[in-house]
């Protein structure tokens, strides 16, 4: 089954990090020399998708304008005959019809800004990625996903441990433990932000999905929690006994840039991986850890 759409919710405030997104969407927080919103926009690319759906709020126009040709810049650069730095801007530009932009009215959850996409997707199935989930992985974490998904898995979430403490910043999958250990997960509930102490497991979902479009159908007639907020976790919960859920664990090193430190941590991770990068991070790096 050919998985063609992705969906990308990029309507939050980014209150973590003001001032800096005062102006300027969260989405677009450079890791290294790249915005998040890239990274997975090519993750996407990765894993086969064709069409791009971004649900955006009032002050994110800055990621329409990076996807789309910057004419006189490209007309400059290939003037001073800087054909590297041309290429890259080529690279991210997407085709005409493959990026659509869709508007979120009101800060209503997760749940609520893939349903708004509802109209725009007409597959079985289609992929959400959360831009502030960065997955550091030899195989992009969604092209994991898609390589492994079945129609028999009903709905699947990229998965992977946490500790104890940690569980209360996610949604938990509550599974059978035995045999635990391989890639797919068989989920019998989903919990989202357990209290400490009462979670069904430490299998954490993080921001990367394959939904059925059944899915809609659900998050349309769910009730808002006690923040006004409808959850994606909830729907998934719902449609459980109807259409399953697989918890997908994935490969690779997730970093939470949706916190200054994951953010920190991902430019850190992502430097160190680059050659020009490399020799001064680690001299860097060396001083300060000397300098304490």
């Amino acid at each position: 089954m050919k998985i063609k759409t992705c969906v990308f919710p990029v309507a939050g405030l980014g209150k973590r990090f003001l001032p800096a997104t005062k102006s300027i969407p969260k989405e677009m927080l450079v890791v290294v020399d790249k915005p998040l919103i890239q990274y997975a926009v090519e993750e996407a690319r990765a894993a086969g998708f064709e069409r791009f759906i971004f649900v955006t709020s009032q002050g994110k126009s800055a990621i329409e304008d990076h996807f789309d040709a910057n004419l006189r810049l490209m007309q400059e650069l290939e003037r001073r005959g800087a054909l590297a730095e041309l290429e890259k801007l080529r690279d991210l530009s997407l085709e005409a019809g493959q990026a659509i932009y869709v508007r979120q009215p009101a800060p209503l959850g997760l749940g609520h800004a893939v349903l708004c996409a509802r109209d725009l997707i007409e597959e079985d199935a289609f992929g959400v990625i959360l831009a502030d989930d960065l997955v550091l992985a030899e195989q992009p974490c969604m092209a994991q996903m898609v390589d492994a998904y079945e129609h028999a898995d009903g709905n699947m979430v990229g998965v992977m441990e946490v500790q104890p403490d940690q569980t209360q910043h996610y949604g938990v999958l509550d599974f059978q433990e035995e045999g635990h250990g391989a890639k797919k997960i068989d989920a019998r509930g989903i919990v989202e932000k357990p209290k400490t102490g009462t979670a069904p497991s430490r299998m954490a979902v993080v921001g990367r999905y394959i939904l059925r479009r059944s899915t809609f159908d659900f998050l349309e007639n769910q009730t808002a929690d006690a923040g006004g907020e409808i959850q994606l976790t909830s729907a998934l919960a719902a449609m459980i006994q109807s259409f399953g859920l697989t918890g997908f664990v994935y490969g690779g090193q997730r970093f939470d840039c949706g916190m200054k430190s994951g953010w920190m941590s991902a430019n850190l991770a992502f430097g160190f991986r680059n050659p020009e990068l490399r020799a001064t991070l680690q001299k860097t790096w060396s001083e300060l850890c000397a300098s304490r």
